[in-house]
């Protein structure tokens, strides 16, 4: 075989192998990007499900202070809890945004970089206020159960309760400073990573362990 020959032929094994790798590396990056998408589901249907959660909180809130004009008292804990329904509407429809946002075959950079976005949302918007809001939201839930009792029995709750409501402010401070000393006490132990991870939830740690794991691939 001369030269010229052994040149074309290794020029053409040279090309059969970077079509054979460019293959490989395509059917490696689709199979990771259904994997991805596998992966965020379950975010995206316990997302859903909190939404429906939040239209049903909602309804509540609004139904019972329609329904009680006349006590302001009652008015007051169906509209705390007609707010907190909206914000666990708007909350996981935001989650839902930035999910549908994901461009699975962009480039890694790209969907670590909205898998960042999402991620931060979860952690410093939705985590603090949920936490401060979750610890509250008992008090008029619970009022609004008595108040249900009292009218079925026919009796003005607000009167019987006028000596007894000045629990309620101490309860509140408790809570909060319950989540307060929970999550200082997680930070000091060193468990601040553990407990944003779990903000974030399990599909986003799991996508950014995929994507960690494709970009090694195309270092290597």
């Amino acid at each position: 075989m001369e030269l010229d020959e052994m040149k074309q032929a290794w020029l053409a094994l040279n090309q059969q192998l970077a079509q054979q790798q460019t293959l490989s590396w395509q059917i490696f990056r689709t199979h990771q990007a259904e994997r991805l998408r596998r992966g965020v589901r379950p975010l995206l249907w316990g997302q859903s499900l909190q939404l429906l959660l939040g239209i049903a909180m909602a309804l509540w809130g609004i139904g019972f202070w329609s329904s009680h004009l006349h006590i302001w008292q009652a008015m007051a804990c169906g509209i705390a809890m007609q707010v907190f329904g909206t914000l666990a509407i708007i909350f996981p429809a935001r989650v839902l945004s930035l999910a549908q946002t994901i461009d699975y075959a962009a480039p890694v950079l790209e969907i670590q970089r909205r898998l960042a976005q999402l991620r931060a949302w979860r952690v410093k918007v939705e985590a603090p206020v949920f936490a401060v809001l979750g610890s509250l939201i008992w008090i008029p839930a619970m009022l609004m159960l008595f108040q249900y009792a009292a009218d079925r029995a026919g009796v003005d709750l607000w009167s019987q309760l006028s000596h007894s409501l000045t629990w309620l402010l101490p309860c509140a401070v408790l809570s909060l400073v319950f989540v307060g000393i929970a999550y200082a006490l997680i930070c000091r132990l060193g468990f601040r990573r553990q407990l944003e991870d779990s903000f974030a939830g399990n599909s986003v740690k799991r996508a950014e362990a995929m994507l960690e794991e494709i970009a090694r691939f195309e270092r290597e």
